[in-house]
């Protein structure tokens, strides 16, 4: 009769330790690591961001003074002369183009939000903002000169603000979304419970919840159209003189560093690197203006 085989012990064999301790301990290495890598990743993001800055500064502050705010550029062979007719005209188109886009994206978003959840019109929406955001900028200025400049003869800043505000719509109607579906829905059931119609919830809840995001999204929106020189090519077009009518060309920042960059005057090359550097300005200031108006309602 055969005997059963012998057992034996492997006192090389060890447990893993699964206790909490040792598991809290491997998550805080993983964490360690993760955030260090974050943070490389975000330093390689911010060296180029701070170079760029820092030769526009390098190149154009010489040329900040009032004048480059107040007078006409100079003509080729002369060094005295500013940019102020750019700085009004750029104001100009993107003032526009924000009173367009802003409350077409915004209601629009609302329903996409608030009233089409899983319809086929909220389906088409944002597939079409989807389709938009794609779209290069020099075919949005096509598309504004086919529908805007074509029919009334002229270039204007008029048609300038409208490419800019197609520009800047599907980032205003995309992002103003996301801000109003991260308001828990439960402050909507609360509103609605205690008697509120569906208007009132979001006029007085959902909206102002989401405001510091729709706020962010609406400067991301300019910011983008800011620096855009081929829409306006085909609309806003170009003036050398001062000019305020919405329906006449105007000079705009973009356009302008576009011509001064590519031609061989130093005077004017020098003018364009101040212009970037207003450009840049520009866009800061509205960021922190946002950044104020953010904090201002979160108090």
């Amino acid at each position: 009769m055969g005997s059963l085989p012998e057992t034996t012990n492997d006192s090389s064999f060890e447990v893993p330790d699964l206790t909490s301790a040792a598991i809290s301990g491997n998550r805080a290495l993983l964490g360690k690591v993760l955030t260090i890598v974050s943070g490389i990743c975000s330093a390689l993001l911010i060296i180029p961001l701070l170079l760029l800055l820092i030769n526009i500064f390098d190149k154009g502050f010489s040329r900040m003074g009032p004048e480059l705010f107040t007078e006409l550029p100079p003509p080729p062979g002369l060094t005295e002369g500013g940019v102020g007719h750019a700085i009004i005209g750029s104001v100009m188109t993107l003032g526009l183009g924000a009173a367009i886009s802003f409350p077409i994206g915004v209601l629009a978003a609302v329903y996409l939000a608030e009233f089409g959840r899983g319809t086929r019109v909220a389906y088409l929406i944002k597939f079409s903002a989807n389709v938009l955001t794609g779209v290069p900028a020099i075919l949005i200025g096509l598309f504004a000169y086919a529908v805007v400049v074509v029919p009334l003869g002229y270039f204007s800043a008029f048609s300038g603000g409208v490419a800019l505000g197609v520009l800047m719509l599907p980032i205003v109607i995309r992002s103003t979304e996301e801000s109003l579906l991260l308001v828990p829905s439960e402050m909507r059931q609360a509103a609605i419970g205690i008697g509120a119609t569906r208007f009132q919830t979001i006029m007085k809840i959902t909206l102002p919840a989401a405001l510091p995001a729709i706020v962010t999204g609406l400067v991301l929106a300019l910011a983008r159209a800011a620096g855009e020189a081929a829409p306006l090519l085909f609309t806003a077009f170009n003036n050398s003189f001062w000019s305020t009518n919405p329906a006449e060309p105007v000079a705009t920042l973009p356009v302008l560093i576009y011509f001064f960059a590519i031609i061989p005057y130093k005077a004017q090359q020098e003018l364009a690197w101040a212009a970037a550097l207003v450009l840049i300005v520009i866009v800061l200031i509205s960021s922190l203006l946002g950044r104020i108006f953010i904090r201002s309602k979160k108090v």
